[in-house]
C-alpha cells in the first residue's frame, strides 16, 4: 500500500466505540455464564474484547497494514475434581450454551486432581489505575500511517551510515474483559498500550551491523519517536568494525534491555509451577541469600508505569506488589491459585493467560529492579576490564533453568580502563544463574520501561566467561 491510499486508511481506523458498553456488555455475559452452575459444579467465565493494529513502513511506504476486532468467551468447569475447558470466538447466546456444554463434557475425560479449583477471593482490593486511554480508540489510522512513515524517514536520514531501514512499525492494543465465578468473583479490567519499533542496517564499506529500538506507551501523545530513532542509530552503528574478541574472564554489563531478558530467565525458577513441578533452583531456600546485597527484585503490577501493569489477575485476584529478592535474600514465589494450593501457599494474584482460549498458569507481568545511584556511564567509568551487552542470542537453548548454567550469544563493546573500546560480535558469555546473581557489583538509575514482562536497569556482573576467537 503506498502513502497515497489515505482515504481507505481512514475508513480502517474510523469505527467509533464505546468502551463503557463493552465492559457492561461482557460483564453481563460472564455473569450469565456463572449462573448456570449446576449443584455441586464451578463455573469461571472470562470473556475478552480487543482490537490490534499494525503498520508497518517499508521505505517510507505502507508495507502491510493489520486491524483486527475479536471477541470471546473461555469457560472452566470444575466438579469432583476434575477441570474441563472449552472457548469459543463468539459470544452470542447459541456459542456461549455450546461452549458451556462442551467444557461439562470434557471433566468426563479429566483425572481428578485436588489441587484442582478456582480462586477464592482474599479481601485485597484491586488497586486504582488508570490503565486505558480512550483518545487511543478515536485515533485515525491515516495518522497512525504517517507515524510509521515518519519513523522511517527520520531515522533513514539522521545518520549517513544507515543503508536501509528494514522495518519500521506502529501498534496498538485496546483490551476489555471480564470474569465471574462461582466463588464470587464478578470483576472486570480495561487497558491500551501503543510503540513505535524501527529496525535498521548500518554500514561501513563491506561491513555491516543491524540494530533497533522501540517505545512503548499507552497513548499517542506519550511515545517518543526521539527514543527509537536514537536508540536504532546506536544499536545499528556501534559494532561496525566488530571482531572476535579474544577468551578471557571480565565484567560483563548488561545493557537495560538485556537486563530485562535476564531478569524473565531468572523469574521462571521463580514461579510457582516450578516449584511445584521440582524444576526450581530456588527450591527449598526461602530466607536464604541467592543475590548480592544490591540486588531488589519485585513484581509489581501495581505501578502504572510498567508496561504490565493490571488491576487483576487471569483469575480475578487483584494484583499487588510481590517481593521476590530483597537484599539478595529470596522472600518468595510468584503463585497462582493453583500452584499456591499445590505449594501449601498462598495466591500472590500472578496467574496469567494468553487469552480466552487458553486456561491460566502463572508468571510475572512487571518485574523490577530497584534502581542503584550510578549511570550507565559512571557504572563503565568504573569497571577495568569488561564488556558492555548490546544484545543477547540463544537464550531459549543457552540457559537451563534446572541447572542454572548460561551459555549464550553476545555482542557489544569491551570496557578498557573505564573506556569503552573495540566492538566484538560472534562471542559467548557463560556462567550460571546462581553465581551472576551472587556476582551483581552494581545496578544503575536508569529505569528503563519496556514491553513485555521486565523492565531494565543497567546491570554489572563481576565475572564472567568471554569465549570468542
Amino acid at each position: 500500500m503506498s502513502t497515497g491510499d489515505i482515504s481507505l486508511e481512514n475508513q480502517v481506523g474510523s469505527n467509533t466505540l464505546d468502551p463503557d458498553a463493552i465492559e457492561d456488555r461482557l460483564l453481563k455475559i460472564v455473569k450469565s455464564t456463572r449462573e448456570r452452575a449446576t449443584p455441586g459444579e464451578q463455573i469461571e467465565a472470562y470473556a475478552l474484547w480487543s482490537r490490534d493494529n499494525e503498520v508497518r513502513s517499508f521505505r517510507c511506504e505502507i508495507e502491510t497494514l493489520e486491524s483486527a476486532e475479536s471477541e470471546g468467551i473461555g469457560i472452566r468447569v470444575i466438579k469432583d475434581g476434575k477441570l474441563g475447558f472449552a472457548w469459543s470466538g463468539r459470544t452470542d447466546e447459541k456459542s456461549i450454551r455450546d461452549t458451556l456444554e462442551n467444557a461439562r463434557d470434557n471433566t468426563r475425560y479429566a483425572t481428578p486432581d485436588e489441587a484442582v479449583g478456582l480462586a477464592i477471593p482474599d479481601g485485597v482490593k484491586p488497586a486504582d489505575l488508570n490503565l486505558f486511554r480512550e483518545e487511543l480508540l478515536e485515533v485515525p489510522m491515516a495518522t497512525k500511517v504517517a507515524m510509521a512513515i515518519d519513523l522511517d524517514r527520520e531515522l533513514q536520514s539522521r545518520d549517513k551510515r544507515i543503508r536501509m531501514v528494514e522495518q519500521a512499525n506502529y501498534g496498538d492494543g485496546a483490551y476489555i474483559s471480564a470474569i465471574a465465578t462461582t466463588e464470587g468473583i464478578q470483576l472486570s479490567s480495561r487497558r491500551t498500550s501503543c510503540y513505535l519499533a524501527a529496525y535498521a542496517l548500518a554500514g561501513e564499506g563491506e561491513d555491516s551491523h543491524a540494530g533497533g529500538g522501540s517505545h512503548v506507551a499507552r497513548s499517542v501523545e506519550e511515545l517518543d519517536r526521539e527514543i527509537v530513532v536514537s536508540e536504532a542509530i546506536l544499536h545499528a552503528t556501534r559494532l561496525l568494525g566488530a571482531k572476535k574478541p579474544t577468551s578471557r574472564d571480565l565484567t560483563v554489563v548488561f545493557e537495560p534491555r538485556v537486563c530485562a531478558t535476564f531478569l524473565s530467565i531468572i523469574s521462571g525458577p521463580l514461579s510457582g509451577d516450578a516449584l511445584a513441578k521440582g524444576r526450581s533452583l530456588f527450591a527449598n531456600r526461602l530466607g536464604e541469600q541467592v543475590a548480592s546485597s544490591i540486588f531488589d527484585l519485585v513484581d509489581d503490577p501495581t505501578d502504572a508505569r510498567t508496561y504490565g501493569a493490571q488491576r487483576i489477575d487471569a483469575e480475578g485476584i487483584a494484583c499487588r506488589k510481590v517481593s521476590l529478592i530483597s537484599k539478595g535474600v529470596l522472600q518468595g514465589f510468584l503463585h497462582s491459585s493453583e500452584s499456591a494450593r499445590r505449594c501449601n501457599s498462598q495466591t500472590t494474584g500472578s496467574a496469567i493467560r494468553g487469552g480466552y482460549a487458553t486456561t491460566p498458569g502463572v508468571g510475572p507481568r512487571a518485574l523490577t529492579l530497584a534502581p542503584g545511584d550510578k549511570s550507565n556511564e559512571e557504572i563503565v567509568k568504573s569497571i577495568d576490564s569488561g564488556i558492555l551487552v548490546q544484545s543477547i542470542t540463544g537464550v531459549h537453548s543457552g540457559v537451563n533453568p534446572i541447572s542454572g548454567d548460561v551459555s549464550v550469544g553476545a555482542e557489544g563493546v569491551l570496557i578498557e580502563n573505564g573506556s569503552l573500546s573495540t566492538p566484538v560480535r560472534e562471542a559467548t558469555i557463560a556462567s550460571t544463574l546462581q553465581k551472576m546473581l551472587l556476582d551483581v557489583v552494581e545496578v544503575g538509575n536508569d529505569a528503563t520501561w519496556l514491553p513485555g514482562s521486565a523492565n531494565g536497569v543497567t546491570l554489572a556482573i563481576g565475572t564472567m566467561s568471554l569465549s570468542g576467537a
